[in-house]
């Protein structure tokens, strides 16, 4: 009677021990005196050791740090660059079977990776078409860890350091970039300038009174100023000689 309750007690035992609970984002991958028999689902399940046994397996994705490294771009310019990866499983059995870590073969095919695909691009494609790049290098990893049951959904060049003498140069070119700008937003303004101007000028030679008028405003607005200059308009000059003129006439009739 004893050693049956002895082992019930040591079955009831057994069986606490060998259940699992997996979460839901976990998957089970079950073997049976090491040979696959499938994968569990989310949930309570029995693994009955020493026959059984279970590798656990993350189904949420993962972000990896892919290490900054020196690379040389088509026009012979070294840089480096870092970047990040986000991956996730989608075959339990496969990242368990194929691969010894799937997460150091997915970080070590993408370090390689980065460095072939910014080789084929120049510095100026790097800065301009980085999308361009970022996807080109997702597919290219991607399609190295498929087999591994991984799918690489995202990767993102986050840093790009350049030499210190690329760096003085590219201020030099976008400073010059911005005087031409300027120079060419200036020449523009005068251009505009000199075309109003000559149609004012139109206007004052059909009506000659314009010109006065604008003689006196602008007087007007040095007087404003609190200063002691004066100043005599050609017009006014012509004027006081055409009276002075018109006096000798008075006179001299007289």
């Amino acid at each position: 009677m004893d050693w049956t309750l002895y082992l019930g007690a040591a079955v009831i035992l057994y069986l606490l021990g060998s259940i699992r609970i997996l979460r839901q984002y976990e998957r089970g991958v079950v073997f049976l005196l090491g040979k696959f028999t499938g994968v569990r689902e989310p949930g309570l399940t029995l693994i009955f050791v020493p026959f059984q046994s279970m590798e656990r397996v993350s189904l949420r994705t993962v972000t990896m740090q892919i290490p900054s490294q020196k690379i040389i771009t088509k026009d012979n310019v070294s840089i480096d660059i870092a970047a990040v990866a986000y991956y996730h499983v989608t075959d339990p059995e496969k990242a368990v079977i194929a691969i010894e870590d799937v997460y150091q073969a997915t970080n070590q095919i993408s370090q390689t990776t980065v460095r072939n695909v910014v080789g084929q691009f120049s510095l100026d494609q790097l800065l301009a078409e980085t999308a361009k790049i970022n996807e080109q290098i997702k597919n290219v990893i991607d399609a190295h860890t498929e087999p591994w049951g991984a799918e690489v959904t995202v990767v993102e060049i986050k840093d790009i350091v350049l030499p210190d003498n690329m760096q003085r140069a590219m201020a030099k070119e976008a400073e010059a970039e911005r005087e031409r700008r300027a120079k060419i937003v200036a020449a523009q303004g005068e251009f505009q300038a000199a075309v109003k101007l000559g149609e004012a000028a139109d206007i004052i030679t059909a009506h000659p009174v314009a010109l006065q008028l604008r003689t006196l405003q602008t007087m007007a607005e040095i007087a404003t100023e609190k200063n002691s200059t004066i100043i005599f308009p050609a017009q006014f000059m012509t004027t006081v000689e055409e009276a002075f003129k018109t006096l000798k006439r008075d006179s001299s009739s007289k």
